[in-house]
């Protein structure tokens, strides 16, 4: 069944509106898959902030030819393309898709787009082995406390060493003998 030019252009628009609140496109060659194994593609994306765009690469190539930032996406046009389009974490979202495509075997990542850059299959899978945004905050949040810990411990430490120095000064001055309290 032909889509009419209305259709055509709500899909491009969609596209569009997607692509501009994203921060990575990834494009697989879904050749294979199941609408059940789609589906399940789609769930294990979601909580990453990831949408899952199966549509021509026509149509694509459409949404695309405007914008600097996707254009590179125009290499990567060709066979049976699904679209990751990642909104949040790029890290787990390639995570969630490589944890797929073990469960599978059928896709094949063929690289993507990031900040106008032509992103190869090796430089992706570097991306995913960033640390994700929980990662780093958890990170960040155990630097500050191990900080706080070692400030804790230092201010704790100054009345003691300064208990200490009265401690002997007083000694010192009675002649050694023990200042009562």
């Amino acid at each position: 069944m032909g889509r009419t030019i209305e259709d055509k252009q709500e899909i491009v628009a969609e596209l569009k509106e997607t692509l501009s609140q994203s921060q990575l496109a990834l494009v697989i060659d879904y050749q294979g898959l199941t609408v059940a194994e789609i589906t399940d593609l789609r769930r294990r994306l979601r909580p990453t902030g990831t949408t899952c765009k199966v549509t021509k690469n026509t149509l694509m190539g459409i949404a695309i030819q405007d914008d600097e930032k996707w254009q590179p996406l125009s290499e990567l046009l060709k066979g049976s393309s699904a679209f990751l389009l990642v909104q949040e974490d790029f890290s787990a979202a390639i995570k969630a898709y490589q944890d797929f495509q073990k469960a599978t075997k059928k896709t094949e990542m063929r690289g993507g787009v990031m900040e106008g850059r032509l992103l190869k299959e090796s430089d992706v899978k570097a991306l995913g082995d960033l640390p994700s945004k929980e990662q780093l905050m958890a990170q960040i949040a155990g630097a500050i406390n191990a900080l706080a810990t070692k400030v804790a411990v230092g201010i704790n430490e100054v009345p003691s060493s300064l208990a200490r120095a009265l401690q002997a000064y007083a000694d010192k001055e009675n002649g050694g003998e023990e200042v009562s309290g």
